[in-house]
């Protein structure tokens, strides 16, 4: 049988972390630590968190201890992971399976037996240029082109749209689409009305994809824009909170975007995400995943995953690079190799 401890930690952000739904400098976390009381020296560490204002399972401290606490004595009686009941909280059932799959695999952090695990072969990742002012983000930019990345991932929609299109032409006037992939990612920021417009200006910049042009829950429109878009859609935000089958299957149908994008502790966890690739691949919609601010404990089950789940062909390049993002975070043999990340366990 289990035992599970759980233990709360609070990490910090080197610089501030400027999204569309605020500024963060400090993210909590609560790790699950299962061991095996038969082998006490075999354990298995998962990171549950959420996002305020973001994951469909945030809520305050107290509860959300309590209702991890539940879980976790669940499976310490029951020796499984309720699945059903954990759909309503992906952050939770994120960590429990992670750190179930760890402890499977006998307390190594190679979650699934890949070349990547094995330390053989990276992950190819974007370079993540946070919001800020025009110099702010033309800076990091920069920076990231000199690490050696191919792919690069603008955050739109917190300063003035045009100034937003000249950093993007600047950006164009330097390096083709050959030598830089361009992802944007509005976080929901233009209105129905305007998006369009907006996205025919984008268009003339070879963008590889734009995420979330408009705000979710509102599919009809989002439909709209993914058939007429001179862009490739990718929905991010808007598959938070559709945790059953039935419905993820709706809004695919309904919504029919050219990409999903995938946070297993904001969309179902490991289970859950593995739900949404392959109801896309069905219907011929692309996919990648992406890590949403954990601590190295999620970023490594994430990027094993990622390697697991995708395998061969796992080429379209992942957003996993956030494990440079605190001062106190869980040393773990994670590296960043140019535009790729390794496993050096």
């Amino acid at each position: 049988m289990y035992k599970i401890n759980i233990t709360k930690k609070i990490f910090h952000f080197k610089v501030p972390a400027t999204t569309s739904r605020g500024v963060y400098l400090t993210r909590k976390s609560w790790y699950v630590t299962i061991h095996d009381t038969d082998n006490h020296h075999i354990k298995g560490i998962g990171e549950c968190a959420t996002l305020p204002d973001l994951s469909c399972d945030a809520m305050p401290d107290y509860d959300y201890e309590h209702i991890l606490k539940h879980f976790c004595n669940d499976i310490e009686h029951t020796g499984k992971i309720n699945y059903t009941a954990l759909r309503p909280y992906p952050s939770m059932l994120f960590g429990l399976e992670t750190a179930m799959k760890q402890l499977d695999r006998k307390g190594s952090l190679d979650l699934f037996n890949t070349p990547f695990g094995k330390g053989e072969k990276g992950i190819t990742i974007n370079g993540l240029i946070w919001m800020g002012t025009f110099d702010e983000m033309f800076q990091r930019l920069e920076e990231k082109l000199k690490s050696g990345f191919h792919c690069i991932k603008l955050k739109i929609g917190s300063i003035d749209f045009t100034k937003e299109l000249e950093l993007i032409k600047h950006i164009r006037a330097s390096f083709t689409k050959e030598q830089i992939e361009l992802r944007v990612d509005a976080n929901g920021a233009f209105s129905p009305n305007e998006a369009l417009s907006r996205l025919e200006a984008l268009a003339k910049y070879d963008i590889h994809s734009i995420e979330q042009p408009i705000k979710q829950n509102q599919w009809q429109e989002m439909a709209f824009i993914c058939k007429n878009s001179p862009l490739p859609i990718a929905l991010d935000e808007e598959l938070i909170g559709i945790n059953y089958i039935d419905k993820k299957k709706i809004l695919l149908d309904t919504i029919r975007p050219q990409y999903i994008i995938l946070k297993p502790s904001l969309h179902g966890g490991l289970q859950g995400s593995r739900e949404w690739i392959n109801m896309a691949k069905e219907r011929n919609i692309g996919s990648w995943i992406t890590s949403a601010l954990e601590s190295n404990i999620g970023l490594n089950a994430i990027a094993q995953f990622t390697a697991s789940i995708y395998g061969s062909e796992l080429v379209t390049p992942q957003g996993l690079g956030t494990g440079h993002l605190f001062i106190d975070n869980i040393p773990l043999p994670l590296e960043i190799r140019g535009d790729k990340l390794f496993f050096c366990g």
